[in-house]
């Protein structure tokens, strides 16, 4: 979900800070699973959490490093209020007792709405550079998703229980 984001206007400098955002809000989100399920003892699933909020740091900094190298130190016109779950996993995805392939359907679904995102954005941009930018942001994406797919295949489908089973009642205090 994006907010205040004149998808026309941007210019090269604002469209790298977006997608630095969009990296961060990810890393973070995936860093908050991981803390949330390894509290519950869950064991794959917090390793795979962690290996995504690794991969999103990387391409943070890989996108940091570009703008570097353009627009050297200059300030940011965007900020984070402008963004929100466009690729970071919603929060309500998480669960105390997670599988692994069910963490895997939360990161694909990420991914899938990361690519929207900027396949959306496409059609509103007229600046050439922020088109390319945001082409070459949106085929990344279906490379992640290739790479949660491949990850869904080694690991066995779900051993017929929902997560929803383990969850505790609410108790009054």
């Amino acid at each position: 979900m994006t907010q205040d984001i004149e998808f026309s206007e941007l210019s090269l400098k604002d469209a790298i800070d977006l997608a630095i955002l969009v990296e961060d809000e990810a890393e973070e989100r995936y860093r908050e699973f991981v803390a949330q399920l390894e509290a519950h003892h869950t064991v794959e699933s917090p390793d795979f959490f962690r290996f995504m909020a690794a991969n999103e740091a990387k391409h943070g900094e890989e996108l940091r490093k570009r703008r570097s190298e353009l627009f050297g130190d200059e300030p940011s016109q965007v900020d984070g209020s402008m963004l929100w779950d466009v690729e970071a996993p919603e929060y309500a995805k998480a669960r105390a007792f997670m599988s692994i392939q069910a963490a895997l359907r939360v990161a694909l679904e990420a991914e899938i709405k990361a690519y929207e995102f900027f396949d959306k954005a496409l059609s509103q941009i007229k600046d050439k550079g922020v088109k390319e930018l945001f082409s070459e942001l949106r085929e990344e994406e279906i490379e992640h998703q290739n790479l949660v797919k491949e990850q869904m295949a080694k690991y066995p489908a779900d051993q017929g229980f929902d997560a929803e089973d383990f969850v505790d009642e609410p108790v009054g205090q």
